[in-house]
């Protein structure tokens, strides 16, 4: 049984910082398939930071410089540190493990629909 269960979110001000933070049973972060989405009311989810099968970081370009994904082996815990938020960084925010192999091209992060687990999500709300 794969679960993730993240946790960190809350309200900050613009230019304020979150650490998000995924917790996973039952697959392996070391995988590295395994990435953070984000979905605004009445938008689509997207793809924020994600790992391809080499355990590189690719991310969306919205947020590159000011979002890092990492994870530690050891507790397999994935993590999103965000900086400099912005008022559109607003949304639930959730971690996803993928089942097979991944490959991320550069520029063009995968779809909510290459994922096969995700968790329940946590709210990240950024006021002006």
């Amino acid at each position: 049984q794969v679960r993730l269960v993240e946790s960190g979110g809350g309200s900050v001000e613009a230019g304020g910082s979150l650490r998000l933070s995924c917790k996973v049973s039952g697959y392996s972060v070391r995988k590295n398939c395994l990435g953070w989405f984000r979905q605004a009311p009445g938008k689509q989810r997207e793809g924020v930071g994600i790992f391809d099968s080499g355990g590189k970081a690719n991310y969306a370009t919205s947020v590159k410089g000011r979002f890092t994904i990492s994870r530690d082996n050891a507790k397999n815990t994935l993590y999103l540190q965000m900086n400099s938020l912005q008022p559109e960084d607003t949304g639930m925010y959730y971690c996803a493990a993928r089942r097979a192999a991944c490959t991320v091209v550069p520029g063009f992060l995968p779809l909510e629909g290459a994922y096969n687990y995700w968790g329940h999500g946590t709210q990240v709300t950024v006021s002006s």
